[in-house]
């Protein structure tokens, strides 16, 4: 049996202690040395077997190819950031003046130049503030306002937004009372007339992106609202900062604002297409008072989250913009050249039409037309487990690839992930 210092003074597991750290080493050559000793492998071959046993990365969470057709997959970290933002994360991840001037030698407003960018991209925006996510900014707000006092909501917006959080919950741990109002299909100017008085915080206006109510119903819009004398919180959720055609049912941070909005609370992560982050947008005089609240230190981003948002608002187009804006055409006919090559190889696949979705509780309904890769279901699991992982969606007994969020530059890997587990199967079983 080689010693382990022996082994050890290989230059390939001298390379990775310096990439992965010397405890990982060593876990991976007394694997490789009790494999020697159980006879599973020879002596000679424990160096090799230290070095195949080596993790890839410390992370042990795994990049995926997204082929679920879903932009913004919430299981999958929705919004994948630009080129830009992540260029701007790993600048960051060294000493930045994230609080510091440099010019003074002096301590600086926390994101400045973060911030003047959020506040540039919509322009009704008197001031704004960043927190680490959607429900992090619609807290602060609620409990800055209302905290001790009524919070008034129609009742037709009491939502749960995932994972069994219930905003009703959401809104009573900040001290605040709810007042609910109207009836779940219609509420009306009147209903939340009657409910304001002294003891209200402020209206809630929350947009219900994850579903909708069609058929007999009625709402109050933020224009309506704010004249009823009491500063009026909109949560649109989803982060579109400006109108979008492509979305036209969706409300944006713009136009809320510009309809008497006090506050507009939203997400960073989804439509934005930045990083999970909570953007609060409104009167200079209202961010003011939620900024000096004790809660805005606790919810404080950090500087890599600032620094991605930051290069995702002055960049170039976000992966998000791309994905729902992929030509059909060009969808089919990647899908097309990907199935050509599979059965030329002998694996059955076919292209098949498949419609997308925005995700994230966002624009719900909403169908995003485009085309699939078909291959036989057994393939899903084998392809979320391979290297690089594979996750697409399962839908009447085959397993679609759905190329709306797979970059075009990755399309030889969705087909050599394939062809891996096409060749596997005549060593370890049928695919």
């Amino acid at each position: 049996m080689p010693r382990t210092d022996a082994i050890l003074a290989d230059p390939r597991l001298q390379a990775a202690s310096t990439r992965l750290g010397a405890t990982v080493v060593k876990r991976a050559v007394s694997h490789a040395q009790e494999l020697a000793r159980n006879a599973t492998i020879a002596p000679a071959e424990v160096a090799d077997a230290a070095v195949a046993a080596l993790p890839t990365s410390l992370n042990t969470t795994r990049q995926v190819i997204n082929a679920t057709g879903v932009v913004l997959h919430t299981n999958l970290g929705r919004a994948s950031l630009s080129p830009a933002a992540v260029e701007a994360v790993t600048a960051a991840a060294a000493y930045t003046d994230v609080e510091y001037d440099l010019t003074s030698g002096t301590r600086a407003r926390r994101g400045r130049g973060t911030l003047a960018a959020l506040q540039e991209a919509v322009p009704a925006a008197e001031s704004v503030l960043v927190v680490n996510n959607g429900a992090a900014a619609l807290v602060l707000a609620t409990t800055a306002l209302g905290g001790g006092r009524e919070v008034v909501i129609s009742r037709g917006e009491m939502v749960e937004i995932g994972d069994g959080f219930r905003l009703p919950e959401l809104i009573t741990s900040t001290g605040a009372r709810l007042r609910e109002v109207g009836t779940t299909n219609r509420t009306s100017l009147a209903d939340y007339a009657d409910a304001v008085g002294p003891g209200t915080g402020c209206i809630l206006k929350v947009h219900p992106s994850n579903f909708r109510v069609e058929g007999f119903t009625s709402s109050v819009a933020v224009r309506e609202l704010s004249g009823l004398g009491v500063p009026v919180v909109a949560d649109i959720g989803s982060g579109l900062l400006t109108p979008d055609p492509l979305l036209p049912d969706e409300p944006d941070a713009d136009t809320a604002l510009r309809q008497g909005a006090a506050v507009v609370t939203a997400s960073g992560d989804k439509l934005l297409g930045g990083p999970q982050a909570g953007l609060l947008l409104g009167k200079a005089s209202v961010l003011d008072r939620l900024r000096r609240h004790p809660l805005a230190r606790a919810l404080r981003v950090d500087k890599l989250t600032l620094a991605a948002l930051e290069a995702t608002l002055r960049g170039p187009a976000t992966p998000t913009w791309a994905a729902l804006r992929a030509e059909p055409a060009q969808l089919r006919e990647r899908a097309g050249r990907l199935a050509d090559q599979l059965t030329r190889a002998g694996v059955p696949s076919e292209v098949v039409s498949s419609d997308g979705a925005v995700g994230g509780g966002g624009a719900p309904g909403l169908t995003l037309p485009g085309w699939a890769l078909a291959l036989p279901e057994s393939y899903a699991q084998r392809l979320r487990l391979g290297r690089p992982a594979v996750v697409g969606r399962v839908e009447r007994g085959r397993c679609l690839l759905d190329l709306r969020c797979v970059l075009p530059d990755s399309d030889a890997a969705l087909a050599e992930a394939v062809l891996d587990i096409f060749r596997s199967q005549f060593t370890d079983g049928p695919a």
